[in-house]
């Protein structure tokens, strides 16, 4: 009986796998301008990985940052401009994209967007004039204006990383507020934001029913190091930790969440880059698996991709890099079934894909390269 279960639940999981490569997804990349010219359009073959029918569906300028209702039915895409603006995108089935509204970002240069896990808000990052918006999302997916405006003030963060390698010099923007990242946890009951320039990572309690951001006891915590410019963070699929990078440190810090108080606790911080490297380079941006066990990495300037593996303990443990395939990696990003990994090159105005072996989460290079102006961020939808 016990056989006839197992070979049940391999057969059941075997088809499962199979429908799911079979179906078709878009995957839409934006990207900076003058290279890019706004928003792309791709279709993914879940199979082999393949990107095709690159199609330029809007010509926002400075497309840099999106994201994508949970049905895949509308996206909002944000203009890094000085007077940010972001718009609301409803997906024909077609595949063409209508414009239902735009509204302003909240503030200047939006960096980052996210939907809160019931997707009624869009969460805004806006880096150059350093603060976070809450945006209601209206029943036909459009955006209505800002309900909450959060403005970061402080003092700057030190001017060079601590943490960082010997020989590195990397160090910018610490000259006053700049929100890098905002998302809330699993539970959308708490907000986080990241602040590169004055080397914080805020607080937030959340109330679903008015959008209102509060600021929490503490309203922020110091980064791991001095200068260590937190920029990107995600969630464990628990939810009671995230794990975050600092950019100009390039390190990874774990930070355990109480889901109670939503607080963070730092936890232990490693280096992104491999023993022994010594110079400048950036953590740029970081994907986690579906199983919470690995972790990967976008150093730029050494233009390779760290992968650690992450223990019951929560302990990470570095197990090798691999060379991006091109210059200046931005995001990476995994696809729905993990299968493969896509790598944001802006400087060499292309997308380099990885297969991800399923046993133990090694990135082998796919050989393929796919050609797109200054790339920034990729997100993945299913084609209806």
């Amino acid at each position: 009986m016990a056989l006839k279960h197992t070979l049940l639940a391999l057969t059941l999981a075997t088809c499962a796998g199979s429908a799911l490569a079979a179906q078709k997804y878009y995957a839409w990349v934006g990207t900076y301008n003058p290279n890019g010219e706004g928003l792309y359009r791709f279709q993914l073959n879940l199979k082999t990985g393949a990107l095709t029918e690159r199609t330029l569906v809007s010509s926002l300028p400075d497309a840099a940052q999106l994201t994508a209702s949970a049905d895949g039915k509308t996206l909002y895409l944000a203009s890094e401009a000085k007077n940010g603006v972001i718009q609301a995108l409803r997906v024909k089935d077609s595949g063409e994209l209508e414009i239902l509204n735009q509204v302003a970002s909240g503030g200047d240069g939006p960096v980052y967007l996210s939907l809160t896990p019931n997707g009624r808000y869009l969460l805004a990052a806006n880096y150059a004039s350093g603060s976070v918006a809450v945006l209601p999302v209206k029943a036909d997916g459009s955006l209505g204006e800002a309900c909450d405006i959060q403005q970061h003030e402080g003092e700057p963060g030190a001017a060079k990383p601590a943490a960082a390698v010997e020989g590195s010099f990397a160090a910018s923007d610490h000259n006053g507020p700049h929100a890098h990242m905002i998302a809330a946890d699993p539970q959308g009951k708490f907000v986080f934001a990241t602040d590169l320039g004055l080397d914080r990572i805020y607080q937030y309690r959340f109330d679903d029913e008015t959008g209102k951001l509060t600021p929490n006891d503490p309203p922020f915590i110091a980064a791991s190091s001095a200068g260590a410019g937190p920029r990107h963070f995600v969630f464990t699929p628990k939810g009671d930790a995230l794990w975050l990078i600092n950019e100009e440190a390039s390190t990874l810090t774990g930070y355990k969440l109480d889901g109670k108080k939503g607080t963070l606790t730092e936890g232990k911080t490693v280096s992104s880059l491999p023993a022994g490297y010594k110079g400048t380079s950036f953590a740029a941006g970081l994907a986690l698996d579906s199983r919470g066990t690995n972790l990967y990495i976008a150093n730029r300037l050494r233009n390779s991709i760290s992968h650690f593996t992450l223990g019951s303990d929560g302990e990470f443990v570095f197990k090798d890099e691999v060379w991006t395939g091109g210059d200046y990696p931005r995001t990476i990003t995994l696809t729905p079934d993990g299968r493969w990994l896509y790598a944001m090159n802006q400087r060499s105005d292309n997308i380099t894909r990885f297969s991800v072996a399923r046993d133990c989460g090694k990135l082998t290079p796919a050989g393929e390269f796919t050609p797109v102006g200054s790339p920034s961020q990729m997100v993945i939808t299913l084609l209806k």
